[in-house]
């Protein structure tokens, strides 16, 4: 009986350590213990260690020991590179940047204080292995088994594994459902709760691999022969899509200005459809023929032939302007265009997804680096290529590592002269660089050479934020000292200092050059600040902070000299950045290709989020608990949502 036990005592402690560090992670990240996805989560993690059971019975004891401890030191240090990575990010990182972890050595420092403060918990995870190197030869047998056992072990993992399958095809199958996460979409975060960890990894590689992209199912509304939910479902108004060019249409029941121009280009989609042998292709041609394109407004062309500087500033938030430390980004704020209910959604690639969605006004794929992806494609829209097309001096800057995220691809794929710090852009070595030293080693590259536009992606607001070891923070902290916030609260604003005195650097030099009523500012965050606790944004804001929208609301900056500050109320994101800034500037694009809205135009706002939650002007729906939460109070139809 003790020798029978001793055998399968491995196979007992594979399960138990798979579904420990399971349930460890679990507890760790806050996700819930209340759904089915934790049984399924627990069936795919018992499945797993049965696997790992069978591969260390497969050779003399040992090899088979030696295998045992080196998969239970992967599979423990998986677990906890996630639960770090997911500590600093917000997130889970994929295969695709796993394959790219190399980049990760920017920021050594950071990962190492990460993992100092995590240490107890990686321990944790990394217990089972430990166990299993002291007291191994004492406990458990690694003797190789019979063939008979290899095949009872490996239909048990399959019949486990099936087990976990049937509870994801029962019931529920709606968005976010395991169902759902399994089959048809990616989000990590949930995927994960819902899921599991390695199960939530083994399908990123799955789809990584096979090129496999999330199932859209929505009917396109403006396929002809397409169903419509009625004009009920849209607040009581038929929804008309727009003409192009002003044309009217004698059956429609509202008006439309003889007039009227939109912002579209004259492209055959006819000739398209009927050329396009991809289906999924023709559905695109079919919905991009139909959409209702923007009109053009009073806004169109008002900040024609400007200069424009575009900058996408680190982790900048609507708490980070304050009238005394910082003092040039409250009078740009307060004296600019004001978007008071302005989103930046936070994405899977944070920084970089950020950048992705401002610039180009599409949404990024999770699961790779969109912006890298995106460099061998045409890309007309964005603002470097506008401009490279009218013979503008097109320049793009970023005070960090010039190859991270592969922007050295990227970028110049925008139409940019693109330099970072190790081609071209020589800069104090310190962590993180200074936004003001980039001001004042660029400007004089461009200032005399008009018409220019000029990117700039800053980095002096990077976590971490305190006082030991970020430049910025401490370089600012005389600034913030009198500041009454907690220490953290303080080493943010301090970073966000530098941006400050950028900006001011940037406004006196344009004043000087005698153009800065000519040069169109736009500034917008690449995400929150998710390096700070939120016991600290809570303390900034001066409430908690609602995590599901709130967190993620924004400021977006809009400024030149002298201009009339008007305020717009209607939701907005950063994904309309770009249809705003070609209207503005009267540049050529067609606003049926774009994701985002000319937010001067009168077409319908929505605001997208990572999980498909989303706001528009009736009210906003949170997809994680299923809820619609009306603006007006008024009852809005489910078709509506959908």
């Amino acid at each position: 009986m003790k020798k029978c036990m001793k055998r399968y005592s491995l196979l007992f402690y594979m399960v138990i350590s798979l579904i420990y560090m399971e349930l460890l992670v679990r507890i760790l990240v806050k996700a819930s213990f209340a759904s089915k996805g934790l049984a399924i989560a627990l069936l795919f993690a018992i499945a797993l260690a049965i696997l790992v059971y069978f591969l260390t019975s497969l050779f003399r004891p040992k090899a088979n020991r030696v295998l045992a401890s080196f998969l239970l030191v992967v599979i423990g240090l998986i677990y906890a590179s996630q639960f770090i990575y997911n500590d600093f990010f917000g997130t889970y990182y994929s295969l695709f940047s796993m394959l790219n972890m190399g980049q990760l050595t920017d920021f050594t420092s950071d990962i190492i204080g990460r993992v100092v403060q995590n240490i107890f918990w990686i321990f944790l995870f990394l217990l089972p292995v430990l166990i299993l190197i002291v007291f191994g030869r004492r406990i458990f047998s690694f003797e190789r088994t019979s063939i008979k056992l290899k095949g009872i072990l490996a239909l048990t993992a399959v019949l486990v594994h099936f087990l976990a399958l049937g509870l994801i095809n029962i019931g529920d199958k709606q968005l976010h459902s395991p169902y759902d996460l399994y089959y048809k979409s990616s989000y990590p975060i949930l995927s994960v709760e819902r899921l599991g960890l390695i199960t939530t990894m083994r399908l990123d590689t799955q789809r990584l691999l096979t090129g496999w992209t999330p199932v859209l199912e929505v009917v396109n509304p403006y396929k002809p022969g397409a169903p419509t939910a009625g004009p009920e479902d849209n607040g009581g108004k038929k929804d008309i899509p727009a003409l192009p060019n002003g044309q009217d249409d004698p059956d429609r029941n509202e008006p439309i200005e003889p007039k009227a121009v939109y912002n579209t280009l004259d492209i055959d989609f006819d000739k398209l459809i009927s050329q396009e042998e991809d289906l999924e292709i023709r559905d695109m041609h079919e919905y991009f023929k139909n959409v209702p394109p923007s009109r053009q407004n009073d806004y169109t062309g008002k900040f024609e032939g400007y200069n424009l500087i575009f900058i996408t500033a680190e982790a900048f938030a609507p708490y980070a302007v304050h009238e005394d430390v910082t003092p040039t980004l409250y009078k740009m704020v307060n004296e600019g265009y004001q978007f008071t209910d302005f989103y930046v959604p936070l994405w899977d690639v944070s920084t970089s997804d950020g950048e992705y969605v401002a610039m180009t006004g599409l949404i990024p794929k999770s699961g790779v680096w969109s912006f890298y992806q995106s460099n061998d494609i045409k890309l007309p829209f964005v603002m470097g290529n506008q401009h490279k097309r009218l013979g503008h001096n097109t320049l793009a800057y970023h005070n960090h590592t010039y190859d991270y995220y592969r922007r050295d691809l990227s970028h110049p794929n925008l139409g940019y002269e693109y330099k970072g710090v190790g081609n071209g852009l020589e800069m104090e070595e310190q962590w993180p660089r200074s936004d003001l030293e980039m001001m004042e080693i660029t400007i004089p590259e461009y200032i005399e050479d008009q018409p220019f536009h000029v990117y700039y992606l800053t980095v002096s607001g990077h976590l971490e934020y305190n006082f030991l070891g970020n430049a910025m923070a401490i370089k600012n902290r005389e600034h913030v000292e009198h500041l009454p916030y907690s220490n953290q609260a303080k080493a943010y604003f301090a970073t966000q200092v530098e941006l400050d005195r950028a900006m001011e650097h940037l406004l006196d030099q344009l004043e000087t050059a005698g153009i800065a009523d000519k040069t169109l500012i736009a500034l917008s965050a690449d995400h929150y600040p998710y390096g700070l606790d939120d016991k600290v944004v809570n303390e900034l804001v001066g409430h908690e902070v609602e995590k599901d929208f709130e967190i993620h609301k924004n400021t977006f900056i809009l400024y030149t000299k002298g201009m009339d500050s008007v305020v717009l109320d209607q939701p907005s994101s950063a994904l309309d950045v770009v249809p705003t800034l070609s209207n503005l500037l009267g540049l050529e694009y067609d606003s049926r290709l774009l994701m985002g809205r000319d937010l001067f135009s009168d077409s319908e706002p929505l605001v997208i989020f990572r999980d498909h939650s989303f706001i528009t002007d009736k009210g906003r729906y949170n997809a994680i608990s299923h809820e619609f939460e009306s603006k007006t109070g008024e009852e809005v139809n489910p078709a509506y949502i959908e």
